[in-house]
């Protein structure tokens, strides 16, 4: 079992930064892929990036490919959105999400096993 904290969202302005992390509790953190997805408003939850559990592979939607990094620091079970250039279009509710297996489809919602509460990250223009 694995519990996950999502922190650090807010209100921000066009172009302002963020960095989101997310605390693990439970037992293996540095065996699972790590993934972010967010969901704005009368929309489907959506796939941002996701982590291998090495730190080793990453992979982000295009839209926020160079502006978004995904990072995490095993040694206090917590993974990282750095969040950069924000857009109003960035308005969303962001979740972390834990699996076992990285590998296939590492953007499938359905293939995550663990997800933490979310937490609100709003951009004004």
């Amino acid at each position: 079992q694995v519990q996950l904290v999502e922190s650090g969202g807010g209100l921000v302005q066009a172009g302002d930064s963020l960095r989101l992390s997310c605390v693990a509790s439970g037992n293996s953190f540095s065996s699972y892929a790590m993934g972010w997805f967010r969901q704005a408003p009368g929309k489907e939850r959506e796939f941002v990036a996701a982590l291998s559990w090495s730190g080793g592979s990453t992979y982000y939607a295009d839209s926020v490919k160079g502006r978004f990094t995904i990072s995490r620091d095993n040694a206090k079970n917590t993974v990282y959105l750095q969040m950069n250039s924000l857009k109003p279009e960035d308005t969303a509710v962001y979740y972390c999400a834990a699996r076992k297996d990285f590998y296939p489809h590492y953007e499938a919602i359905r293939l995550y096993d663990y997800w933490g509460q979310g937490t609100a990250v709003t951009v004004s223009s």
